[in-house]
């Protein structure tokens, strides 16, 4: 075996590098992981488990001293990583691997975050490497007449709703609670709680769209959470229930879809906050519009947002989300085990 290494590396020395850093951000607690360093080492897989949110493999290697130690490496949900060439058969216990990882930022913890894994027979797998299309179609982006299917966003787009967020100017309540914010114990989706409006348009799994008579259904796979948005003319109904994604109401401006929603729950962090701005939460009074327009070659869907909460915002959050048509990928979904999902939060 040999001993582990600590690398300071920026982020055009990875291979693949756009699709690793983007999915490092995606974790629900990626602040916990210092993602200016990597691990290098080679081991002995000692466990797997093919769970959700985060899949997990135990990988035992040697210290500077030579006594043998275990890392625990942790990745991404079973959807992404099925789409990345992963099964729950694609590790077994006594193989030997070469493992590439951003450590935990508590070093007392052997726990770290893939970037990339390698077997004895030369794979590579890493936490997620498609977009937009399978590995092995190398023919042009599908396109619709229509919101109908399946929709992924693209990469780019994560990073910039979180540097926009990073920017937006807060209130003197919201900046006292996102001080007092610790990921640790505070993350709602340790508690399998799905992100709302406006992030859950940037989670990073697919999104499904149905047009039905009088409602479109949106669907994204990370803790299954559904939208209901009503067409039928209806408005927001008064003293209405409180939910996580709120009360969706549409209409049609052409052939943008026009989107509103209120009655939010409170939320303690909806947005995670990864380059600033972490830990802020959204109020009952927090209100979200959204225009859907299709491109003009059906490959994707434009989404502008704008959210306003006067409570914790002193100004509004606007953004641009793109989605491409994804046809021929399958929508998975998981169940959120709370068990595993709570695994790193707590010291």
């Amino acid at each position: 075996m040999t001993t582990v290494n600590t690398l300071k590396v920026c982020a055009a020395v990875f291979g693949m590098a756009i699709i690793v850093m983007s999915t490092a951000s995606a974790h629900h607690s990626a602040s916990i992981f210092d993602r200016e360093s990597v691990v290098a080492f080679r081991g002995t897989v000692r466990g797997f488990s093919w769970t959700n949110p985060h899949v997990y493999i135990q990988v035992e290697t040697e210290d500077d001293a030579g006594n043998l130690i275990e890392w625990e490496i942790e990745t991404d949900a079973t959807p992404i990583l099925t789409r990345s060439g992963w099964t729950s058969d694609s590790f077994v216990v006594g193989d030997e691997v070469s493992v590439r990882a951003h450590p935990d930022r508590n070093l007392r913890r052997r726990h770290a975050l893939l970037l990339s894994i390698e077997r004895e027979d030369g794979a590579v797998l890493s936490a997620r490497s498609y977009f937009l299309r399978k590995t092995d179609d190398i023919g042009s982006l599908a396109s619709t007449a229509d919101f109908s299917g399946l929709w992924e966003m693209r990469f780019e787009d994560y990073n910039t709703y979180y540097a926009r967020w990073a920017e937006v100017t807060l209130t003197e309540k919201g900046a006292a609670e996102a001080a007092k914010y610790d990921v640790r114990t505070d993350s709602m989706a340790a508690q399998c709680v799905a992100a709302p409006l406006p992030s859950i348009l940037v989670a990073p799994y697919l999104t499904e769209m149905e047009l039905r008579d009088g409602t479109m259904i949106i669907r994204n796979e990370r803790f299954n959470a559904v939208r209901t948005v009503y067409l039928d003319g209806r408005g927001h109904p008064e003293n209405g229930e409180l939910s996580n994604q709120g009360h969706s109401i549409g209409r049609w401006d052409g052939d943008v879809l026009v989107i509103d929603t209120t009655l939010f729950k409170e939320h303690r962090a909806p947005i995670s906050g990864q380059q600033g701005n972490e830990g802020v939460p959204s109020g009952v009074g927090k209100h979200v519009i959204e225009r859907h327009a299709l491109s003009e070659d059906g490959t994707r869907i434009v989404i502008d947002f704008i959210v306003e909460d006067s409570e914790y915002l002193a100004e509004p959050f606007s953004g641009t989300v793109e989605w491409y048509y994804a046809p021929h990928f399958e929508m998975l979904g998981f169940g959120c085990n709370a068990e595993v999902s709570r695994r790193y939060t707590l010291e």
